[in-house]
């Protein structure tokens, strides 16, 4: 039988994303045997080494890694060209790579995600949280969310909502302290500081009620650059934090904190969804940009 190289680029990427020559024949519907032969034949075509085998798991060498990226792009591009010409033309599939902030996954992409997955069965997506800005060229990522203004000339950005943000302490915290009157008042509490983890900054806050503004100035006593840490330290009881109201939603809901000045508005930071000028908008990244912009248009903790 002669040599298929589409076919043994989709054996080695299955191999590559689930880890096991087994679950990959499985999913393939092909013989073990069939899959090996598939990998040991590119293998001998590119002159390099694709795997490390053992005998309890399998894993990408260097080069590996890097055909696997370029191969699964090719592959996926092949499954949307066959998509636009076939019957099922509207059906979008293949693999889309996104990014965004972890508390826009957690609390608002990540639990509306069956409703992705009922109307796009076809399409596999790569999720990735964190707090870092990410050059979507280089790191061969789709799209991403982003917080704060957008200034790459290289990147298209469509706005799509805000992130709200809430001051808050646990009521323990607060039990034995005077009601809070003014942002002012916020100086005799201990202030627990959010920094982003790229850059090191750390996050400015302003509250707002009608034309009047306050800056949060005061030095903090402790500094945090993850989420979950800083919500934490809010719920231990060790000061005051500023938080994205999603993110605060349910430990008030369940009296862990209790909301400041409430009268008070934090600024809210924009949100918007990016992808490179350069890059042709498949059908599947088409998908998901259009029912993200729309689950954060119909959330009221983040639409515009």
């Amino acid at each position: 039988m002669a040599f298929d190289r589409l076919e043994a680029m989709r054996a080695f990427c299955r191999i590559v994303e689930l880890g096991s020559f087994t679950r990959a024949a499985d999913a393939l519907g092909l013989a073990k045997t069939t899959v090996s032969g598939q990998v040991v034949a590119l293998e001998t075509q590119l002159g390099v080494k694709l795997l490390h085998r053992t005998t309890r798991r399998v894993s990408a060498t260097t080069d590996g890694s890097a055909y696997y990226e370029r191969a699964r792009a090719v592959l996926d591009d092949l499954d949307e060209l066959e998509t636009t010409v076939s019957q099922n033309r509207g059906l979008a599939r293949g693999r889309v790579r996104v990014e965004m902030p972890t508390p826009v996954g957690r609390f608002l992409v990540i639990p509306a995600l069956p409703d992705f997955v009922a109307r796009y069965p076809q399409i596999r997506l790569d999720v990735g949280c964190s707090e870092r800005v990410v050059d979507l060229v280089q790191e061969g990522v789709d799209c991403a969310i982003r917080g704060g203004p957008v200034h790459d000339p290289d990147l298209v950005c469509k706005p799509i909502g805000r992130m709200r943000f809430t001051v808050c302490a646990s009521a323990s915290y607060m039990a034995d302290k005077p009601p809070l009157s003014h942002p002012r008042d916020l100086a005799a509490l201990r202030y627990l500081a959010f920094v982003y983890p790229a850059s090191g900054r750390q996050k400015v806050n302003v509250l707002q009620r009608g034309d009047e503004h306050f800056i949060i100035e005061q030095e903090p006593v402790m500094r945090f650059n993850s989420g979950g840490a800083y919500v934490a330290a809010a719920e231990a009881g060790l000061g005051f934090v500023t938080v994205p109201t999603a993110e605060a939603e349910r430990p008030l809901a369940e009296g862990r904190l209790v909301e400041l000045l409430p009268e008070w508005q934090l600024e809210s930071m924009p949100m918007s969804l990016v992808y490179p000028y350069s890059r042709h908008l498949s059908a599947r990244v088409r998908a998901f940009v259009d029912w993200a912009a729309e689950q954060m248009g119909n959330h009221p903790l983040w639409r515009p």
